[in-house]
C-alpha cells in the first residue's frame, strides 16, 4: 500500500469542510437529489474508474489519444485532485475531472503558452482530463463536476482558474463567463493534450458567484444556492490519502 501525505493546504481543506459546508448551506434552497455522487477520489482504484471513464470520453472524439491513456504520475502528485462521479445504483464510474494547482509545479498549460500578468502569480489551478460517459445524462453530470470545481477552488483560495478547450466545447466555458487570455481568442497547440489547438480562458474564482449573480445566469442556484448531499468534497480525517493497488 502506498500512502502519498497531503499537503497543509489538503488537511485544512478536510477538517473545515464539515464546517464550512453548514455555513454554506444558510438560507439556501431545499436539498437536491442526483442519481450520482460526486467525490474525491482517494484510492488508485478510484483513480483507475477515472482513467476508464477518459479512456470512454475521448475515444469517442479522439480514439487514437484515448488508447494512450493510463494512469499519469500527475494523477499521483501532490497538488493533484481527481473529482469522480459515480452512478447510486452500482458505484459505476460516469465522470470525472482533474483539477491542478500551482503549488508544487507549474500547470500543464504552462507547458504550452506564457501566462500573462494579470493570471499568472497567485494562487492557479486548471481543470483538465473532464469527461463524462454519455450524452443522456452527461451535461447534469458535467454541470456538477464544475460545481464541484467552484466550491473545491473557493474552499482552497484559488485566485484564477485556467482551463484549455477545443471548438465547440469552448463556447460552453464561454457560457459560464470564462474569459480568454488573449485578446485574439487564439487556438494553442497543448502538449498535455497531444498537441491539439485549444483556446486558453481564466475565471476569476472570488468574483464568480458576484458575476454570474449580476448577468442572472440560469445556473446561478444550481450551482451557488442548491445543496447537492450527493457532492462530497470532505478527504479521509487521518491526512493522507491511500493509494491501494488496484484489484
Amino acid at each position: 500500500m502506498e500512502i502519498l501525505e497531503l499537503n497543509h493546504e489538503v488537511i485544512r481543506t478536510a477538517r473545515d469542510s464539515e464546517a464550512n459546508q453548514k455555513v454554506a448551506n444558510i438560507g439556501l434552497q431545499e436539498p437536491e437529489r442526483l442519481p450520482f455522487t460526486v467525490r474525491i477520489a482517494v484510492t488508485r482504484e478510484d483513480i483507475a474508474k477515472a482513467v476508464a471513464v477518459r479512456r470512454s470520453a475521448y475515444g469517442r472524439h479522439l480514439p487514437e489519444f484515448a488508447r494512450t491513456m493510463t494512469i499519469e504520475d500527475v494523477d499521483l502528485a501532490p497538488g493533484t485532485t481527481i473529482l469522480l462521479a459515480e452512478s447510486r445504483l452500482d458505484r459505476a464510474p460516469i465522470g470525472t475531472m482533474r483539477v491542478q494547482t500551482n503549488e508544487f509545479s507549474a500547470l500543464p498549460v504552462e507547458h504550452s503558452v506564457e501566462l500573462p500578468s494579470w493570471c499568472a502569480s497567485g494562487r492557479l489551478a486548471e481543470a483538465t482530463r473532464l469527461a463524462v460517459t454519455g450524452p443522456s445524462s452527461g451535461r447534469m453530470i458535467k454541470m456538477m463536476l464544475f460545481k464541484a470545481l467552484f466550491l473545491l477552488c473557493e474552499q482552497r483560495g484559488i485566485d484564477w482558474l485556467l482551463i484549455t478547450a477545443r471548438s465547440p466545447i469552448d463556447r460552453e466555458y464561454e457560457a459560464m463567463l470564462f474569459r480568454d487570455i488573449f485578446a485574439d481568442h487564439r487556438y494553442v497547440p497543448m502538449t498535455h493534450v497531444g498537441g491539439l489547438p485549444h483556446r486558453v480562458m481564466a475565471g476569476e474564482v472570488s468574483a464568480a458567484r458576484r458575476r454570474w449573480s449580476e448577468a442572472k445566469h440560469p445556473l446561478y442556484r444550481f450551482v451557488f444556492e442548491t445543496p447537492h448531499p450527493d457532492l462530497d468534497l470532505t478527504l479521509p480525517t487521518h491526512g493522507a490519502v491511500c493509494f491501494e493497488a488496484a484489484a
